[in-house]
């Protein structure tokens, strides 16, 4: 169906009459009255019937003119919608994470940056760095946090991930500025699974250090592992983006021969595809957001800093 004849159609009724909408559309009285034969016959009924010198409209004219009004009102919005969409104002950006980053970083940031981008919709997808990296490669999401890993994707550094242990107040590590994983040998501990960054390098660190620890649970989030041991069925070994709320609980840092378990985070895309303007604004505000209040600041007053490493150049 011909748009343009529905507009001619509409504009004819709301002048009240083919003269006056053909000065409006700038349309010779000939052509529109030659688009208005054409959507008769293309609908199969009259929308007009001649009242002495005046255009009436039929029934069925009465009828399709609040379709036609609709139909050219969407028509109008698809349009605009395009425009802003190709100015690089409004489109979909998918970020993956990690549950706890997702918790701790995403969620303080997020009502802002859609009170600032309202037309942008931001779609996460929680997983493990194995799971974000693969998503990466495929095209599946814009955006993954993760650890800063991989050189081969173009990333902005967002701030340090520390290991830390969670226990009772009242457990006998409870009181120490920092925790050497020598120390953790005879505890129970509660461990990440082993796809995430966290377990990653505590499983590292404990096979240089010759530690075997005593593993009760390796779990998908950290919040199990916080409230088991809130109710002291062993330590928790977390990243420092877990939140705790439990005032029984103490967060202390985890250390090897005094210095920090842990890794920069980082916002990483593929580089070899081209990011909307809206996904590299929504970088820019997350990297600003994120030095700012990056989760974790508070508990790692006592841990030693973790080597800042450089960002790629471009």
């Amino acid at each position: 169906m011909n748009l343009r004849f529905l507009r001619t159609f509409v504009t004819t009724v709301d002048c009240g009459g083919l003269g006056r909408a053909c000065a409006r559309l700038n349309l010779s009285q000939p052509a529109a009255s030659r688009q208005m034969h054409a959507l008769e016959n293309e609908l199969g009924v009259a929308l007009f019937q001649q009242i002495g010198r005046r255009l009436q409209l039929t029934s069925e004219g009465e009828d399709l003119l609040r379709q036609s009004r609709r139909l050219l009102t969407d028509t109008d919005l698809l349009t605009e919608r395009a425009r802003v969409l190709k100015g690089g104002q409004a489109g979909i950006v998918r970020a993956a994470a990690a549950p706890q980053m997702i918790t701790s970083l995403l969620a303080p940031f997020l009502p802002r940056h859609r009170r600032r981008h309202p037309d942008v919709e931001v779609q996460l997808i929680e997983g493990s760095v194995t799971s974000q990296r693969s998503r990466l490669e495929c095209g599946e999401v814009h955006l993954a946090i993760m650890p800063a890993v991989d050189g081969r994707l173009a990333r902005r550094l967002l701030f340090p991930i520390h290991v830390l242990v969670v226990l009772l107040k009242t457990h006998r590590l409870g009181k120490h500025a920092v925790v050497e994983v020598a120390e953790l040998a005879s505890e129970p501990v509660l461990l990440m699974q082993r796809d995430y960054g966290s377990r990653a390098w505590f499983d590292a660190v404990c096979e240089i250090a010759q530690v075997r620890p005593h593993v009760l649970l390796e779990s998908i989030t950290a919040h199990t592992l916080i409230e088991l041991a809130a109710v002291n069925y062993g330590v928790a070994v977390v990243p420092s983006t877990t939140m705790i709320r439990s005032q029984k609980l103490c967060a202390v840092p985890l250390v090897h021969h005094g210095k920090s378990i842990g890794q920069w985070s980082t916002v990483c895309w593929e580089p070899q595809r081209q990011s909307p303007p809206y996904v590299e604004r929504f970088v820019d505000e997350l990297v600003a957001h994120a030095r700012r209040a990056f989760p974790g600041r508070e508990l790692l007053r006592r841990a030693p800093a973790l080597p800042k490493p450089r960002e790629p150049a471009g």
